[in-house]
């Protein structure tokens, strides 16, 4: 049988696991991730599974990626310029979902146009005022989103302006927001379809980089991309839709968990370089959220495993917050490199600076911390700043301190704003270097470690008083702050929408729980029912003692660090289309699809044609998605109204799902 070949490109790590569907994993390999160009980190996790095996890549008959790329771009903020097209709609639909902020300024068209409720275009489409706005927008955007009031109903607009920018610039990506989701809510759909559009770039040069990695290296394998909700599809798809690809790897991790586990039912939490992301098993098969993935603090309309991110991780950015006289550690939520990691690398300058830092007596807020370009080409490049573009050129030859590079306020917000971008990344203290620090991780340099820890403890509160007295102690403060927030988050996301426990509720009493003078009258208590799985390159490191707080058992699976790739080659092609029907005016029964609306007389004759219709289509969309020996299953769900007692249709809900492992080339 042919081999099959899972990675996971994380924010730190670059996973890759050779799978065998008789022996399961017989060969994995962990990587850096290399965000100047991710093939370079791929390259070195599959040339090392290849070797560790020695099989010929001729061998691999599948590919398989999971990533937390886009998921972590959304916490982070980064991503493209976009264009927003709003057909039919006013200004005040940008105030609603958050849709204002999640475009962080870009530029937004609103455009004549639309359909109502029976998908009826009531206003013709403005042709010109599009035309006349995408001559003042060219050259300042990477990609458009385009959405349309009732586009569920009748796509016809959304489809046309799609049509008249291609015909401008076929540089351009435009995503429809019909395209993404099936729901009515048209704010919403255009805050999934600007995430969409933002994410594009990011996703595409993921892919394109792996695909020539690939033909290099000789592997003629399909490749797939791990959805949000654990299901596989082509890279193809991937590419135009990288929004479908949001909790791509916690979705992942899920999947290889229940698999490396056995465990049924279990609360699986998996720690990464940037998020933990936390996730319910229910009869060994994630739970899903029906209402949208929420990540970065924006509800989308992708229908992925219910999952709560947090940005919060082994190299989360350590700060020490002021509140009043007393200094307060904060983790997260940005990603930063590693001091420890940086000088493996550059060792002579990380250590000659930390060095000389050490001998200075009055703290400064960028001792300890670097910035380095990550390198990539970017076309936020084009849009940069002098000033701005005066702080890149400084990096191009390597990683410097930041309080050399860094010396005005002005400099600052224009280094924030290239990070934001992507094009740069800070390094400094980090959950990681602390584990280094207290001999809990040995891969990079732990004396770099002791020594950013030992000038982060320099820090003095409002009474002068040191944050700590060592590094070993400001690093037991630095492990302890991530379990607890661990435990909180998994307590949090064990609750849901529980109305028992609000999560804030349910963490103050973990707080009484845990101190160190309980209460004389009063035994304050709370765990966990189920197991916690931990997965993660650290997850041995943290989850037993936050499983001892949160009174329950910590499993840690054999390959728990490759979780994620893992699940990325065990699971298989799943694909839906969706349609309804509602009653007409003149008692008939109208059936929209993914084209124009239908008009029938009777509703089993609309149900009829909704079947064979969204048949063809799941089973077209599972080809294009990857799928073979496809079978599908048809759901139809009618509302019923009770009114004075009797029955009124109100709307019948139609899916069909089509599903199958993926293709193998033999």
């Amino acid at each position: 049988m042919a081999l099959l070949l899972g990675i996971d490109t994380g924010g730190t790590y670059t996973d890759a696991v050779l799978f065998d569907e008789e022996r399961g994993v017989i060969a994995s390999a962990k990587s850096l991730t290399t965000r100047a160009n991710y093939a370079v980190g791929i390259g070195k996790s599959v040339a090392a599974v290849v070797a560790a095996e020695k099989i010929s890549p001729a061998d691999i008959g599948l590919v398989s990626l999971s990533t937390t790329l886009a998921t972590n771009a959304l916490v982070e903020g980064q991503g493209g310029h976009v264009c927003l097209v709003m057909i039919g709609f006013d200004e005040a639909a940008l105030d609603r979902n958050g849709l204002r902020e999640a475009l962080k300024g870009d530029p937004v068209i609103f455009l004549g146009g639309g359909h109502n409720g029976q998908g009826e275009a009531e206003v013709p489409l403005d042709e010109a005022a599009l035309a006349a706005e995408l001559a003042e927008k060219a050259g300042h955007v990477t990609a458009f989103a385009v959405a349309g009031l009732f586009a569920i109903r009748n796509p016809e607009h959304e489809l046309r302006v799609r049509e008249l920018i291609l015909q401008r610039s076929d540089s351009y990506s435009v995503t429809c927001s019909h395209e993404l989701s099936s729901k009515l809510d048209g704010p919403r759909r255009a805050l999934t379809s600007v995430l969409n559009a933002r994410l594009i770039n990011l996703i595409h040069h993921l892919i394109t980089s792996s695909e020539s990695l690939f033909a290099e290296m000789k592997i003629d394998a399909p490749l797939m991309v791990v959805q949000g909700d654990g299901a596989l599809i082509s890279a193809e798809i991937a590419k135009v839709k990288p929004i479908e690809t949001i909790l791509s790897g916690p979705a992942a991790s899920l999947v290889g968990a229940a698999y490396l586990s056995g465990e049924k039912n279990a609360i699986v939490s998996d720690i990464g370089g940037t998020t933990t992301d936390i996730a319910v098993l229910e009869n060994g098969s994630p739970r899903l959220d029906a209402d949208g993935a929420t990540v970065g603090g924006w509800r989308t309309m992708v229908e992925a495993v219910a999952i709560h991110t947090v940005g919060l991780g082994g190299d989360s950015e350590v700060a020490a917050v002021k509140s009043g006289f007393v200094l307060a550690l904060a983790l997260g939520p940005r990603r930063v490199v590693p001091v420890s990691l940086l000088a493996v690398d550059y060792p002579d300058l990380v250590q000659t600076t930390l060095d000389a830092q050490l001998l200075r007596e009055r703290w400064q807020d960028n001792f300890g911390r670097f910035a380095l370009a990550v390198g990539r080409e970017s076309a936020h490049l084009a849009n940069l700043s002098d000033l701005e573009r005066e702080l890149l050129a400084e990096l191009q030859a390597g990683p410097m301190p930041l309080e050399k590079l860094v010396t005005r306020r002005k400099q600052a917000a224009a280094l924030d704003r290239l990070v934001s971008a992507g094009l740069v990344m800070i390094a400094g203290l980090t959950p990681s270097d602390a584990a280094h620090v207290l001999g809990l991780h040995e891969a990079w340099d732990r004396s770099a470690a002791e020594k950013a820890a030992t000038l982060f403890a320099r820090q003095k509160d409002g009474r002068g008083v040191p944050l700590a007295r060592s590094a070993t102690e400001v690093s037991d403060m630095i492990f302890n702050a991530l379990v607890t927030t661990s435990s909180e988050t998994l307590l949090a996301a064990a609750l849901g929408k529980d109305s028992l426990l609000t999560p804030g509720e349910a963490v103050t009493v973990l707080h009484a729980a845990h101190r160190e003078d309980p209460h004389p009258l009063v035994n304050v208590d709370i765990g966990l029912r189920l197991p916690v799985i931990g997965l993660g390159a650290s997850a041995h490191i943290y989850y037993p003692e936050v499983a001892a707080r949160l009174k329950t058992r910590a499993v840690i699976p054999e390959h728990a660090g490759v979780a994620n790739a893992v699940g990325a080659v065990v699971g298989q092609v799943r694909v839906s289309a969706h349609a309804s029907i509602s009653p007409t005016d003149n008692d008939g029964y109208r059936l929209y699809h993914s084209g124009e609306p239908l008009d029938f007389a009777s509703l089993e004759a609309a149900a009829a044609e909704a079947e064979k219709c969204l048949t063809c289509e799941a089973r077209e969309l599972a080809i294009e998605a990857g799928a073979a020996e496809i079978n599908t299953k048809f759901v139809r769900r009618d509302n019923i109204a009770h009114i004075n007692g009797q029955e009124m249709f109100v709307e019948s809900l139609l899916d069909v799902t089509a599903f199958g492992r993926p293709r193998i080339a033999r």
